[in-house]
């Protein structure tokens, strides 16, 4: 057993959170987990969309992080700077963290200013802050047309915008604005989710389509006209809009890509099943991980991947570090909620790491998929605060 390790996780996101608590449990008190993160404020995030249709106030998934420090995890607010792994070192803004094992949970940045033009014209509700403003927004808005923008792939949760479109469309059905309201969306994908396969993203484009939303694929942005309200693509093609709801480009966060951590991808590669990246004792898992699938394309970015994989890492690495054990691989399963609107929901599960995609298929929206995405929201407030 290694004596008195140090592991720090970077991140107290969905895959941080789990991992630093998971580990403490399975090491003995001598052995430190360290869990660095700038707020001590940790947003769930599957539930953005319900604080913007006013069905959730932002101060209920919202949680303490400072709640680990009573669970034997020591937590340090700070930025992360850069990485070092050849010094086995962290420098943050409060000063070197060393190492013996180091897990990056940094998660995905936003970048909207990636795109010309929007940040001066889209709203979007990939943080919680954004969330409340496009909230407001809605409230005041008196229809027109709705365009909804997949800037870049890939993204985090790449459900949410079809899930915004149904839910908007559910909203303005039931209380109609004062005048007549569209609601197209534009990607540069092919169907939705299409790491999941075509049977999933056509049913999610027949939901679309018999509630009247527009769905438009292969449109790459290339700017947006805030005065004229206009978004340009890469076909030359244009289209207005009253209400522009973005999701905007993401990117790894600036330390990753400092530290060289990062490929072609853009994020920190990483073996698909115990997560260890090309450095000794260095792990990534959740967003800011790059898996490569046997079809070629990437994991998605989604918070059930993040969690499955900080509780296989968990413990592989309390294996690891008391020299006993049995290590868990990552095998690749997730799930998804779509919300639907009018307390339904739909769900989507699988294997992703089968070749194809094994049996992802969409469940026909229903109340009973709904009340599971509430029961899971209380539960991982419950559990993990």
């Amino acid at each position: 057993m290694a004596a008195g390790s140090t592991t720090v996780v970077l991140g107290g996101g969905t895959g941080g959170l789990v991992l630093a608590q998971r580990l403490r449990r399975r090491l003995p008190s001598d052995h430190r987990v360290i869990l660095v993160d700038r707020s001590t404020e940790h947003h769930f995030a599957p539930s953005f969309l319900w604080v913007v249709m006013g069905q959730r106030e932002p101060r209920r998934i919202i949680g303490d992080l400072r709640a680990v420090s009573t669970r034997g995890v020591e937590l340090i607010l700070a930025e992360v700077q850069r990485i070092d792994p050849a010094a086995r070192r962290v420098e943050t803004s409060t000063g070197p963290l060393p190492y013996d094992h180091l897990v990056i949970a940094l998660g995905a940045a936003l970048n909207p200013a990636g795109i010309p033009g929007f940040p001066q014209s889209a709203e979007q509700f990939y943080d919680l802050k954004s969330a409340v403003r496009l909230r407001d927004r809605l409230a005041q808005f008196g229809g027109g047309k709705i365009l909804i923008l997949i800037a870049r792939t890939p993204f985090r949760c790449p459900a949410a915008p079809y899930e915004a479109a149904l839910l908007l469309e559910d909203r303005f059905r039931r209380h109609p604005p004062a005048q007549p309201t569209k609601i197209d969306i534009y990607t540069p994908e092919p169907l939705p989710m299409p790491v999941a396969g075509p049977v999933l993203g056509r049913a999610v484009v027949d939901l679309l389509t018999q509630r009247g939303i527009g769905f438009h694929p292969q449109h790459k942005v290339t700017a947006i006209d805030p005065g004229g309200k206009r978004v340009r693509f890469e076909d030359g093609s244009e289209a207005s809009y009253d209400l522009l709801i973005g999701i905007p480009p993401h990117e790894a966060p600036a330390a990753a890509k400092l530290s060289g951590l990062t490929n072609e991808s853009g994020y920190i590669p990483v073996d698909p099943h115990t997560l260890q990246t090309a450095h000794p004792d260095v792990y990534a898992l959740g967003d800011i991980a790059a898996i490569k699938l046997p079809s070629g394309m990437m994991l998605p970015k989604a918070g059930v991947f993040a969690h499955g994989q900080a509780e296989a890492l968990a413990r592989s690495l309390a294996a690891k570090i008391r020299g006993r054990g049995t290590p868990q691989v990552f095998d690749g399963r997730g799930y998804c909620f779509l919300e639907a609107g009018s307390g339904k929901a739909g769900f989507a599960s699988g294997a992703f790491y089968a070749s194809p995609v094994s049996a992802v298929k969409l469940r026909r929206p229903g109340r009973l998929w709904h009340w599971g995405k509430i029961l899971f929201e209380w539960y991982w407030l419950w559990k993990w605060f």
